[in-house]
């Protein structure tokens, strides 16, 4: 039996390699996210191996908030400077040097464009010297206060060069420096992990970066010889106490490390997602080749079972091709998730021009277990139902001309019905009974059980829909004749269809909700923002783009003016909970901006939205205490509570909060115009107010609500490339139906060619097949995945989202592209009924 069944595969080779290349690009996904995780997590800790290799100890004061690296950026506290001296006082301390280490130091470029990073940080650092894994490639380092020196990285990006004027922003507005020297890193290394670094003298590294004289962000320590960092890191662990936090180096590069590792961790939940995505659409495509090949075998398998194999045996037969297929699959999905991951990390390595030189691709033993796993364990469970099948083909099916036939689809229907039930009630309990942690895995159940239970259905509804579609084709005969064979057997179809159903109805769902969501925010701050321009910028890095204050009391005075105000943000913690809050200079001026009505805030008195202050308890004249990301902790008093919506965020600080903010700049800027004042007559002056902070631009509001709501087409993108693989699997299961049908049908397109029929008619004809099952599969999408979303913004009205919007434009282009989808699929299946013999095909068994 064993024998047989390896003869059979050989003798089906092709159809069974168009199967495993669902296996293949699934087991590519999960084992690419996982080689590039492995690369990525080596490359950050040989990076920070190296940035602490030349410290022995570092000490820091512990930080006033701490933020993990996923939720933002965690401010340093100052340590002062006398605490250098009495760290050179413990035993076994060689020397103890200050260092301030901040990120916020953005070049301007010789472009007059501000440098951007997409994940590194923009160091401010204050000279201290070359160090054992430093060395100068031109000049030397700031001595003078105008003077500064930068990594060979950012020069590069920057274009600026030994003796130039370069403009730096910081927590000051721009500053011009003269450039005196630009240094690089053992190895020929332009930057250690694409960090962009420039290097002030120290008071001026104070004043620019820490805001405050005669602190540090950390001191590193060097031991005496002979002296361990461990035992270093506790003398001065007793000396300081428990205000400061005492690491030796190794110890703060796998912290930092395992920082950064938690979002590459996020992105590779993210990658494994879309993997899980393409792996369940390819359970279609391999259920139904697995399905044709049985029915194909029918004659063979009977004949088996007349020579005495048992039913166990029959499915030992085709659980044996299952194996085989999965496990080459999975061997060819690891190769080729080998150079995804590769190809991937060369793209996060020069992503927004940073040069991270990434470490060896290398291949963890998870990857390995995982594409077996997944490759055989995907590729069994998909065989399972066409092997009991197999099993119960009796014998004398052997001596039946015809041995397929369709079989009702009653209890088909009954179990597709009772999968849909449960699959959306579980969805309509994660959406809208707040389950609390079990909500996003009752909507991903949900989901994915209804996807099963309207596959199920699906073949209810192919007949009928499928013979509808096929009507457009029909004023011909070889459409007539797709349309047919398109409906002759709905199992098949629905398979098929089903695959491209799951891919469209996910980017479709995602679509419903962007769009409704993009919608919302149009109109809500169309009815709440009555300033007419604003003041922003595009965020390409993890800091917000920022500006000179005193453009605000410029903008102030500008004729036709009202009221400008400008807006900082920040997150702070509250009672053991982190928020993010905004403040502004005067809460008044804002107000009018927006076009409402509030108070001048004193500085202990805040403003708060009624929905939140509703939710979180607050009454006004409550007192409530807030850590920021710098200083102490402050005690506000709620002063005014304001409907949601009426004023930018739900917590609002006053000016005196703004010093201990992590950005001590503004980020948005408000500017509302006397009445029957033109935008045009104001907002080039506005402009000209900005051309000094040149990560930002003055817009009208049109402009501002439109960038606003460009990143919810920036996720369409993303969903629509990431999904990309899966509707890649559907198509390869649309080619593999028709490559299998046209095999299965040999005779009958022989006897069709016999009466008449020509070649390019069956081109035709095979062509008219895919593009109505393809439709048919994308028509079916469109309409769960508007189903879907729009249940998910139903969910989401209270978060604000309350304009349902149906992306018409997209869906019909959905639909168009199934359609090509359908003519390119056909092209080779269509060439081989082509090019059937007619005779040979005729006499085919």
């Amino acid at each position: 039996m064993l024998r047989a069944t390896l003869k059979s595969l050989l003798a089906r080779k092709l159809r069974l390699i168009l199967s495993g290349l669902a296996v293949v690009l699934g087991v590519m996904f999960v084992s690419g996210a996982l080689v590039l995780t492995d690369t990525l997590n080596r490359t950050f800790d040989s990076i920070f191996a190296d940035a602490y290799a030349a410290t022995d100890v570092a000490v820091t004061a512990k930080p006033a908030l701490e933020i993990s690296e996923l939720e933002g950026e965690e401010i340093p506290a100052p340590l002062p400077a006398a605490t250098i001296d009495k760290i050179k006082t413990v035993s076994g301390v060689r020397d103890a040097t200050g260092r301030i280490d901040l990120d916020g130091a953005r070049v301007i470029a010789a472009d007059g464009k501000v440098l951007t990073s997409f994940g590194p940080p923009r160091m401010g650092v204050n000279w201290t010297g070359v160090d054992d894994i430093m060395e100068m490639r031109a000049g030397r380092g700031p001595e003078s206060d105008d003077e500064i020196a930068m990594n060979a990285a950012t020069a590069a990006l920057s274009g600026w060069q030994v003796g130039d004027r370069v403009p730096v922003l910081t927590r000051e507005p721009k500053k011009m420096f003269t450039l005196v020297g630009v240094w690089a890193y053992t190895g020929g290394r332009d930057s250690l992990g694409g960090v962009q670094e420039v290097a002030f003298t120290t008071p001026v590294a104070q004043d620019l970066m820490l805001g405050e004289a005669n602190a540090f962000t950390s001191v590193v320590v060097r031991a005496d010889d002979g002296v361990t960092p461990a035992q270093v890191r506790d003398d001065l662990t007793t000396a300081l106490g428990a205000d400061y936090q005492v690491r030796t180096g190794e110890e703060l590069a796998a912290d930092s490390a395992a920082g950064l590792q938690e979002g590459v961790g996020f992105f590779n939940q993210i990658l494994l997602g879309f993997a899980g995505v393409a792996l369940f659409v390819g359970i279609f495509l391999i259920l139904n080749t697995f399905s044709i090949i049985v029915a194909q075998r029918t004659r063979e398998l009977a004949l088996l079972r007349a020579m005495g194999a048992s039913r166990n045996q029959v499915i030992g037969s085709v659980m044996v091709e299952a194996v085989i297929v999965g496990a080459v699959a999975a061997v060819l999905g690891l190769a080729a998730g080998i150079g995804a991951g590769a190809g991937l990390g060369y793209l996060f390595s020069t992503m927004g021009g940073s040069s991270l030189t990434l470490a060896p691709v290398g291949v963890p033993l998870s990857a390995v277990i995982s594409a077996f796993v997944v490759g055989i364990v995907i590729t069994v469970i998909a065989a399972v139902l066409p092997a009991l099948r197999a099993s119960r083909i009796a014998p004398i099916a052997a001596m039946q001309e015809v041995a397929t036939p369709d079989r009702p689809l009653t209890k088909l229907t009954v179990a597709g019905s009772l999968v849909t039930t449960i699959g959306a009630t579980a969805l309509g309990l994660g959406l809208f009974a707040g389950t609390g942690d079990t909500t996003i895995w009752l909507i991903i159940g949900g989901a994915l059980v209804t996807f099963i239970g309207i596959a199920l259905l699906t073949p209810l509804i192919s007949r009928p829909v499928v013979s509808l579609l096929g009507r457009l084709f029909s004023w011909s005969l070889p459409g007539r004749l797709g349309r047919l064979n398109s409906g002759r057997n709905p199992r098949r179809t629905a398979i098929t269809a089903a695959a491209l159903m799951v891919g469209i109805a996910l980017v479709t769902g995602v679509t419903v909700v962007m769009d409704s969501a993009k919608s919302s925010l149009k109109a809500e701050v169309a009815r709440v923002l009555k300033a007419q321009i604003m003041i922003s910028g595009d965020q390409a890095g993890p800091r917000p783009p920022t500006y000179d204050p005193a453009v605000i009391d410029e903008a102030a005075t500008v004729p036709g003016v009202r009221a400008a105000a400008g807006v900082y943000h920040d997150m702070v913690q509250i009672d053991g909970e982190q928020r993010y809050v905004n403040a502004t200079g005067d809460l008044a001026t804002l107000a009018q901006a927006y076009g409402t009505t509030a108070p001048t805030l004193t500085d202990d008195q805040l403003a708060v939205s009624a929905e939140n202050a509703a939710a979180w308890g607050w009454q006004d004249g409550r007192t409530v205490t807030m850590q920021a990301s710098r200083g102490e902790p402050h005690t506000y008093t709620v002063a005014h509570l304001y409907p949601e919506g009426a004023l930018p965020g739900s917590i609002i600080l006053p000016a005196g909060a703004i010093k201990d903010f992590a950005i001590t700049q503004p980020t948005v800027g408000y500017i509302r115009l006397d009445d029957g004042v033109a935008v045009s007559a104001v907002l080039p002056q506005i402009k000209a107010l900005v051309a000094d902070s040149p990560e930002v631009t003055a817009v009208d509001q049109q402009t501002f609500v439109d960038d606003q709501a460009a990143g919810f087409d920036q996720i369409i993108m993303m969903i629509q490339i990431l999904l990309g693989l899966a509707i890649l699997i559907a198509v390869l299961g649309v080619v593999n139906t028709l490559a299998l049908s046209v095999l299965e049908r040999t005779r009958e397109l022989g006897l069709l060619r016999a009466v008449g029929l020509n070649r390019s008619q069956t081109m035709r004809m095979i062509t008219v097949e895919a593009v109505v099952i393809s439709v048919f599969g994308a028509l079916l999408g469109v309409t769960v995945g508007v189903g879907m979303g729009s249940a998910v913004t139903r969910a989401l009205e209270n978060d604000g989202i309350t304009e349902l919007v149906l992306p018409w434009p997209r869906m019909a282009t959905y639909l168009a592209l199934a359609a090509l989808v359908g003519i390119v699929a056909a092209i080779l299946p269509a060439l081989r009924a082509a090019r059937l013999n007619v005779l040979g095909a005729i006499s085919h068994d």
